[in-house]
């Protein structure tokens, strides 16, 4: 084995261990919901939409992980320790400031979003009563998104891996707890989640203190006040200015996927949020392989080696696009089986399987779209990802408004099988979205990545 497999792996089988229990938080949850004693669609439902109000708020946030990491690799490749230490420090204090202010606005928050999401009144009141828990939170959940992209700039995938691994089990082991275990029900889904996130912060805050004191032995109180002030502060604001604007188009795509769905009915609602969760499942195991490239890119570029950034891509991309094609053997085979073990709801797992063709397309459109995304957050190119995720937006609306000018679909629920194709397209948009970021991000590789360390 070459020596680049040999450090990609180093850094990416710990990711990939811990992220398979990420999606199996969203499965989790779901599955407790769609067993819990009620309106099983109607639960589904409100996980789905009180899920996608934290998505619209932490998507927000993707900066704190994905801006962070790159920074820190650079200085780590650079051998700057110091300004490693700065990186911290200003991610996590906005992080923390972050969090108070989306505490003091969440019943604004929920508002707004209710004045323009169309769903049944009784997924409202669950999404609402989820949401209002789960925000209590977020200073835990911004906070570690700062720690993780932090951990993999130092290139170092073990702690976010063990932190990752104690958030996820405590989640899914809590959430099932309190849900079934305790008069609070529904509920306990939300204090589960509440309870991981501030169990992973402290797990954390005692990673950093102990493995990384001599980082920041250096550092004085004034120094960290001046932290937010300077040039590379405003290298930070820059930076996360363009992932933002990244994030706000991926909330745009979310929002529209998750709004265009709920208006076919409860039912295909809970069908195509089974569908987006098992679609996405892959990308758990393909997000270490770019984690991997995030951090290799950002060292190799912090010590100007443009031979080591291509070799960090081809090698990358060949890893990230075998566990691809596994997925789609594995997504053709296992379907049915995964049907069932996210609900027991016949009507609902009967509508996913109309749905199996795109979760064997997913794997083969969404891997050159996430492991570009990690090689440019660790080159910092982060003017490309905007760019890349504007073509993302303008992709995924043209492909669902260009169905509906065609005609064939309704415009909300109706008795016959339009619904079932309408959701098909809707399916075929978010495909179109990943092609588009993949594709541009291609073309402008060697102008974006390459070409600046010649200068």
């Amino acid at each position: 084995m070459k020596p680049i497999d040999r450090q990609i792996l180093r850094l990416a089988l710990p990711s990939i261990f811990a992220n398979i229990t990420v999606p199996l938080v969203g499965m989790a949850d779901i599955s407790v919901a769609g067993h819990l004693n009620g309106e099983t669609a109607s639960l589904i439902g409100g996980i789905t939409i009180g899920s996608m109000l934290f998505d619209l708020l932490y998507w927000n946030f993707a900066f704190l992980r994905a801006g962070t990491g790159g920074l820190t690799a650079q200085a780590y490749g650079r051998g700057d320790l110091r300004a490693a230490a700065e990186t911290f420090v200003r991610a996590v204090g906005i992080a923390l400031l972050s969090a108070l202010v989306l505490i003091l606005l969440q019943w604004v928050f929920v508002r707004a979003v209710f004045g323009v999401v169309d769903c049944s009144d009784t997924v409202r009141s669950l999404a609402e009563q989820y949401f209002f828990i789960r925000i209590w939170a977020a200073p835990a959940t911004l906070s570690l998104m700062a720690f993780k992209g932090w951990f993999i700039g130092m290139q170092d995938t073990v702690s976010p891996m063990a932190a990752d691994l104690l958030v996820n089990l405590t989640n899914i082991g809590m959430s099932i707890l309190l849900a079934f275990r305790t008069p609070l029900g529904f509920a306990g889904i939300a204090w589960g989640t509440v309870i991981a996130q501030y169990l992973g912060l402290f797990f954390c805050c005692f990673v950093v203190l102990t493995r990384y004191r001599h980082v920041f032995g250096r550092l004085t109180a004034a120094d960290v006040r001046a932290v937010f002030r300077g040039g590379e502060t405003r290298r930070f604001f820059r930076t996360n200015g363009d992932l933002l604007v990244r994030s706000l188009c991926f909330i745009g795509i979310y929002i529209g996927f998750t709004l265009i769905s709920a208006r076919y009915g409860d039912p295909l609602l809970a069908a195509s949020s089974i569908i987006m969760k098992l679609m996405l499942f892959f990308s758990y195991f393909t997000d270490g392989f770019a984690y991997a490239g995030e951090a290799l890119t950002g060292k190799f570029i912090g010590r100007e080696d443009r031979a080591s950034v291509g070799l960090t891509v081809r090698h990358t991309f060949a890893w990230s696009m075998g566990i691809g094609l596994l997925f789609v053997l594995m997504n053709g085979v296992a379907a049915g089986p995964l049907f069932r073990l996210m609900t027991d709801d016949p009507q609902v797992a009967g509508l996913c399987h109309h749905f199996i063709i795109w979760l064997i397309l997913m794997p083969l459109v969404g891997c050159p779209a996430f492991t570009w995304d990690g090689i440019y957050i660790g080159a910092t190119a982060t003017r490309a990802i905007r760019n890349s995720s504007l073509w993302a937006l303008l992709a995924f609306f043209a492909v669902w408004l260009g169905a509906r000018w065609l005609g064939g679909i309704p415009a909300e629920a109706a008795a016959d099988a339009s619904c079932i194709a309408a959701i098909h397209w809707l399916m075929l948009a978010y495909l179109a979205h990943l092609a588009a970021r993949a594709l541009s991000l291609a073309l402008t590789y060697r102008r974006a990545v390459l070409r600046p360390m010649l200068s």
